[in-house]
């Protein structure tokens, strides 16, 4: 396939999805809680977690989790990937990882006169990135294409990827051994970046005595939404109205990153964009027509955190110390009434 037969037929998917009849959020409210509920039933005691995932889904962007080991990010991205009925593909990266064993490579045909292409894993609806900063810079860098422009690039030719698109990454956000930092032209192309953290006294409680239960939960799920019904949801997120007093706070929060002291680089016109989507997609999970700004104050930790470079350099810990600034700013910035 041509670039040029590539832009054709992104082009066309385009104007498909632009001529779906779009959920109103009365209609949009009740399915998403339904698949809420459901994902939840797997993940105790993350309800909150499961939808902003379903926020960023909406939204048409990517999710990266980063949390210590056993706290159920795999189990999430199943999760998802059940409720919604998309296919998923996990990728385990490693430090041998390479490029091809990502996207896919080109194979000599059987009678040796011409090559082929053969898809690699991230040719999925919803690829688990798993532990995706013990690949090599190289290897990472292989996702860029794919999370930011929806297609890969073997050779001379572009391959379109399904659609919907959805990576959810996970990663430790503290390694002392093989592991190589995400830069930050990678950071950029989440849209959240999400801790599911350590579960209450009483969720432990419940997985000490029932451990068997959220894995038989996990086996029975069943997709809640149709293709089309994904698709409508998706084009509902374009009609939510944000209002010039909201988009006036969320700009004031963004340039404010870029002037605060402890921030080196602030987050950029892309991640204002990215914001503003997200927000809108959460509002139309909670079946509203509009934004309110405790969107845009719930959101802005997910969304900023990790598209701001810290005045002190990277390190363990960084998340916290770009959360606690965000919630200065948040403490600062007049919330509009």
């Amino acid at each position: 396939m041509t670039n040029a037969q590539v832009n054709a037929s992104t082009t066309l998917v385009t104007m498909s999805k632009s001529q779906v009849s779009p959920f109103t959020p009365e209609e949009a409210a009740p399915l998403l809680a339904g698949c809420t509920d459901r994902i939840a039933s797997v993940l105790w005691g993350n309800k909150s977690i499961v939808e902003l995932v379903l926020s960023a889904a909406l939204a048409g962007g990517h999710v990266l989790l980063e949390d210590v080991p056993g706290v159920g990010k795999t189990t999430l991205a199943r999760a998802v990937a059940a409720v919604l009925g998309v296919r998923l593909s996990r990728i385990q990266f490693t430090s041998d990882l390479l490029p091809g064993d990502v996207v896919g490579v080109l194979v000599m045909t059987p009678d040796g006169g011409d090559f082929q292409f053969r898809k690699g894993p991230v040719f999925s609806e919803l690829v688990l990135a798993d532990e995706i900063n013990r690949a090599s810079p190289k290897t990472q860098s292989a996702m860029l294409e794919a999370m930011e422009e929806g297609r890969v690039t073997v050779g001379e030719q572009s391959h379109p990827l399904p659609s919907p698109f959805l990576v959810i990454a996970t990663q430790n956000p503290v390694e002392h051994h093989g592991a190589y930092p995400l830069p930050e032209s990678q950071l950029d192309r989440f849209m959240l970046n999400l801790s599911i953290g350590y579960p209450t006294e009483e969720v432990q409680r419940r997985l000490l005595l029932t451990p068997e239960q959220p894995h038989q939960n996990l086996a029975e799920l069943e997709p809640a939404l149709t293709r089309a019904q994904f698709d409508r949801l998706q084009a509902g997120v374009a009609g939510i109205h944000i209002s010039d007093e909201i988009a006036t706070y969320l700009l004031r929060l963004v340039e404010a990153t870029r002037e605060h002291k402890d921030i080196l680089l602030g987050c950029s016109p892309r991640g204002a964009m990215v914001f503003a989507s997200v927000v809108r997609a959460y509002a139309l999970l909670k079946g509203r027509a509009f934004v309110v700004p405790d969107d845009v104050q719930l959101l802005a930790g997910p969304v900023l955190a990790h598209r701001l470079t810290m005045a002190g350099g990277g390190g363990e810990g960084v998340r916290r110390v770009a959360m606690a600034v965000i919630d200065e700013i948040l403490s600062r910035i007049p919330v509009p009434r």
